[in-house]
């Protein structure tokens, strides 16, 4: 696996379990994807720029995991399992590597009393904290979106190691990471195209969850503060499940 296969591998981990690593009792299982993968691993993105390379083919991809999105190729899923307090997160994700541009979406299917017990907020935001620390970079443009009415960010951190366009979606108990891991000096034209091309195939009910500032009650995630809840499209208009209902 290359360098910048390993680091992806290594983010990728982190934005599936991003709220799990957040807290501060240390009984996840598993290790990091990629092992001693390193942001230095990653070659410097300084000198004279490369030449642009063919924009990725996206094809329609359909998952038994309920969702469709445009993806370059049709890989299999790479399927695990996370203990975290509180239970266990299975997790599933897609990878894709096209002239050096990286794809992936996963998705992290947390215990339903977690999600309950946490902010929205402590789901969207550990997965960009994680890339960030990772990539020792910073937060160059972050939004809120949805996603057929469920509630998501979309972000992209900068850094002297590569750039990261990513979108995070929590529908239900299921955490929807989206990635694009690029050389900037080269770009990556298929992005946008990828990102918000997230359909999903009949999906559960909203969870409602913790009050702005709740401390988390079994002592899984961190409570974070929730902010404003997202009110801006953010993804393309087919396959619209319509406002999720609260489940009580």
């Amino acid at each position: 696996m290359s360098s910048l296969s390993r680091l992806f591998a290594a983010l990728l981990t982190l934005s599936l379990i991003g709220v799990a690593c957040a807290t501060k009792e240390s009984s996840t299982t598993g290790t990091t994807a990629g092992g001693s993968s390193t942001v230095e691993d990653v070659p410097n993105e300084g000198g004279t720029p490369e030449q642009a390379k063919p924009a990725a083919q996206l094809q329609k991809l359909t998952t038994a995991e309920g969702f469709n999105i445009m993806f370059p190729g049709d890989p299999p899923p790479q399927l695990g399992e996370v203990a975290i307090p509180g239970g266990k997160v299975k997790t599933a994700a897609w990878t894709s590597n096209v002239e050096g541009v990286l794809f992936s979406i996963s998705t992290a299917d947390y215990p339903e009393k977690i999600v309950a017990a946490n902010p929205t907020a402590a789901f969207l935001n550990e997965g960009k904290n994680g890339l960030v620390k990772q990539l020792k970079g910073t937060v160059k443009a972050e939004e809120d979106v949805t996603l057929q009415g469920y509630p998501g960010k979309a972000f992209t951190v900068s850094s002297d190691s590569g750039e990261v366009k990513a979108r995070n979606f929590l529908v239900g108990p299921r955490l929807y990471t989206l990635l694009v891991l690029y050389n900037p000096s080269i770009g990556a034209p298929q992005a946008d195209a990828f990102l918000t091309s997230l359909e999903l195939v009949n999906p559960p009910p909203a969870i409602t969850p913790a009050a702005s500032g709740a401390a988390a009650t079994d002592g899984g995630t961190p409570a974070a503060d929730a902010g404003t809840p997202a009110t801006d499209a953010g993804t393309p208009g087919g396959a619209d499940a319509g406002t999720p209902k609260p489940r009580k």
